[in-house]
């Protein structure tokens, strides 16, 4: 896949900025210490999460093709477009996104259209491995202020095992920072249970008398 490299958009955003907004097309590798992932062409897992860093967050995005408006702060990606970033994963047909402008600058707002589908991690209390929630839908808000996603265009949910789907085209789903959801409007949840096999050759109970 042809990846743009987006020199101004690196160039709009400064050293002091809480978000750096990046493409590149070098294949960027992992830390030694990060866990192994299935990857896709970009060598990046399109549905995994990264673990959180110090310091500034980087956002990088792939693309086939992309433009930005310096004066506007807002660049367009089209085509395969995958998102990596620490607080979230998504991918999409297209990607607008729209930058903080003065001192503060990076990621305001990011809006998928087409095909999306989008991951977060709700962490265990417990301490044990954070649930993926995956959400697909045909469209999707990003907002970096309180860190929620918007889906819109029939979307559907799975957490687990469990399966939360839109019945009408009005629902809309909210996936929050922590990765609970919230959904206004109608819809339908499968809840599935793994069923406690018995063990491969072991002979079925007889029916008491």
């Amino acid at each position: 896949m042809k990846l743009i490299a987006f020199a101004i958009l690196a160039l709009a955003i400064t050293a002091a900025a809480q978000t750096e907004v990046v493409t590149t097309a070098a294949q960027t590798s992992k830390p030694a210490s990060s866990p192994k992932k299935k990857t896709d062409d970009t060598g990046k897992n399109p549905f995994g999460t990264e673990s959180k860093n110090e310091g500034p967050i980087t956002t990088e995005i792939y693309a086939d093709e992309a433009s930005f408006d310096s004066g506007k702060n807002v660049g367009v990606f089209s085509g395969h477009v995958k998102v990596f970033d620490p607080r979230f994963n998504l991918q999409s047909d297209k990607l607008t996104v729209y930058l903080h402008k003065g001192e503060e600058q990076g990621l305001e707002k990011a809006i998928a259209e087409g095909n999306v589908g989008v991951v977060r991690d709700r962490p265990d209390p417990n301490g044990g491995p954070p649930t993926h929630a995956v959400g697909r839908s045909e469209h999707a808000v990003y907002t970096a202020n309180d860190g929620s996603v918007e889906l819109t265009g029939m979307p559907k949910v799975q957490q687990g095992l469990n399966l939360h789907i839109a019945t009408s085209s009005e629902t809309v789903m909210v996936i929050n920072q922590d990765g609970h959801l919230n959904t206004h409007g109608p819809s339908r949840t499968e809840i599935r249970q793994e069923p406690k096999g018995e063990k491969a050759g072991s002979p079925t109970p007889s029916p008491k008398p």
